[in-house]
């Protein structure tokens, strides 16, 4: 019974439960589409063979911060104040102006916070001067020397008009379409050097270079003569030099043994090893001129930035302190199709760029042109400007200690910044006066205002006379200068006799 049990089949489910189909699959929209792109198939290198460079104008450096740059920027804080006042100052007649007058132009000069415009100018009394017309008006001028310092930019500007129409001509030679809008070329004024009205005496001057012309958003300047001599960068120029110098020192040097192949980093640049490869990389490309057609190049690519890289180099070698600001730079997008992240590639050119972000806006400086926070040549405008550097750091009070000539205030100021770390003048009214007082009281030697007696001396000076006690009035205690009487024993070398001011000796103690 039981092995019967163990051959019947397995009893059959019920005949009420059925069995569902699937869901059909849902179609693909786009399975009748033609592919017209195949992808490329996957190739990989042999063993031994080449490999491509990569992308340098992809690869990203970190930003290092460098002192000795950025207190260039930290040491003009008030004189950039300062030019402002003097600009605003002389576009009045007779170079005069009251201080009402000025209360309409805080807003451009950063001032938010109200505050009394005479303690602003009595901070600077080497340039301004506030002198009393009537009653309640106040009107302030430039002082003598700042006058003349004024009057010599303008007359040096104009003796060296010659070199703003080469440097025009260089600007408009490195662009696209050979124009650009005059009011870009306004953001390197003064950068460049170029007079205050540039619009109506330069442009208009010399048409056989240049012509004004109406483009789309205004009056542009138009190039009308191509100069092929003018068409040599400068680090063609530098790199003639370093050529012909080593070819001097080959010639002097008998067996000499072979170099490597080494990349030579500017003194004070440190990088990793893959950023010096990198640079390595990105120097080892062929140089492409300025100057030359870039139409036919593809944005985002190597030989782009390569080109980018020089022209930016170019403008800024044709600047006076060889420096600028990167928001000047965005300006020219069009016309040297530079890319949107244009501080970006500042950034990965260490070698040639460093771009410092005191200030309001970043500038941009080019490394080659500066040693240890100075400039290596020198124009006669930033020597100007160096006097009137001088001029800003006369200080309100004269304290013992103080520098007497500008050069000396000019080092003593320059160090000072170095130390200070404040904020920009723009930023904050107080913020950006208060490293005047902080200067003053370091040069004083931390002396305040209380401890100084604006009179003979210093209160409280040790003085190792006694004091002449008068018979009349005990009470009063009268200080008395003692001073030494020269005797034939002091030619001879014996001690000198000390003796009250109307001559009678005085007994020692």
């Amino acid at each position: 019974m039981d092995a019967k049990l163990l051959l019947l089949p397995f009893p059959s489910p019920p005949a009420t439960l059925h069995h569902h189909p699937p869901p059909p699959k849902s179609l693909f929209l786009g399975a009748s589409l033609p592919l017209l792109h195949p992808p490329p198939p996957l190739r990989l290198l042999r063993p031994g063979a080449p490999r491509r460079l990569a992308v340098v104008a992809q690869a990203a450096v970190k930003r290092r911060k460098e002192i000795p740059f950025d207190n260039v920027i930290q040491r003009d804080k008030k004189l950039k104040l300062v030019l402002k006042l003097r600009n605003i100052l002389v576009s009045n007649p007779d170079r005069v102006m009251s201080l009402r007058d000025l209360g309409r132009f805080r807003r451009d000069l950063g001032l938010t916070r109200k505050r009394r415009l005479i303690a602003l100018l009595k901070r600077f009394p080497g340039v301004f001067e506030v002198v009393e017309e009537g009653v309640y008006s106040l009107r302030f001028r430039l002082t003598p020397a700042a006058e003349r310092l004024y009057l010599d930019e303008l007359h040096l500007k104009n003796e060296s008009e010659g070199l703003a129409v080469t440097k025009l001509r260089k600007l408009l030679m490195m662009s696209q379409d050979k124009r650009i809008l005059i009011e870009k070329i306004a953001h390197l004024k003064n950068d460049l050097g170029l007079p205050p009205e540039f619009r109506d005496t330069i442009c208009l001057r010399y048409p056989q270079y240049f012509r004004v012309v109406q483009m789309d958003r205004g009056p542009g300047l138009e190039l009308t003569h191509w100069d092929p001599e003018l068409a040599v960068s400068a680090a063609e120029v530098a790199e003639e030099e370093n050529r012909a110098r080593e070819e001097q020192e080959r010639n002097l040097i008998i067996d000499r043994p072979l170099k490597f192949n080494r990349v030579k980093l500017p003194q004070g640049l440190k990088l990793s090893r893959g950023e010096a490869r990198r640079v390595a990389q990105f120097k080892e490309m062929p140089y492409i001129s300025p100057y030359s057609d870039f139409s036919h190049l593809r944005s985002g690519s190597a030989e782009k930035e390569k080109h980018a890289c020089g022209v930016v180099h170019e403008i800024l070698s044709l600047t006076l302190e060889k420096r600028t600001l990167v928001d000047h730079l965005t300006h020219f997008r069009e016309e040297f199709r530079f890319s949107q992240s244009l501080r970006g590639m500042l950034i990965r050119h260490p070698d040639m760029f460093y771009v410092s972000l005191k200030g309001d806006r970043d500038s941009v400086f080019l490394r080659e042109a500066y040693k240890n926070s100075q400039l290596v040549e020198k124009s006669k405008l930033v020597l100007l400007k160096e006097k009137m550097r001088a001029l800003v750091a006369v200080p309100r009070f004269p304290r013992r200690g103080v520098p007497a000539t500008s050069e000396e205030a000019d080092r003593t100021n320059g160090a000072a910044q170095m130390l200070s770390e404040g904020s920009d003048v723009e930023d904050d009214e107080d913020e950006g006066l208060s490293d005047m007082e902080d200067l003053i009281s370091e040069i004083s030697g931390g002396k305040s205002d209380t401890d100084y007696h604006w009179g003979d001396g210093w209160v409280g000076e040790n003085d190792d006379s006694p004091p002449d006690f008068e018979d009349d009035d005990g009470s009063s205690l009268k200080e008395v200068k003692v001073t030494v009487k020269k005797t034939a024993n002091s030619a001879n070398g014996k001690a000198h006799v000390p003796v009250f001011p109307d001559g009678r000796p005085r007994e020692r103690w």
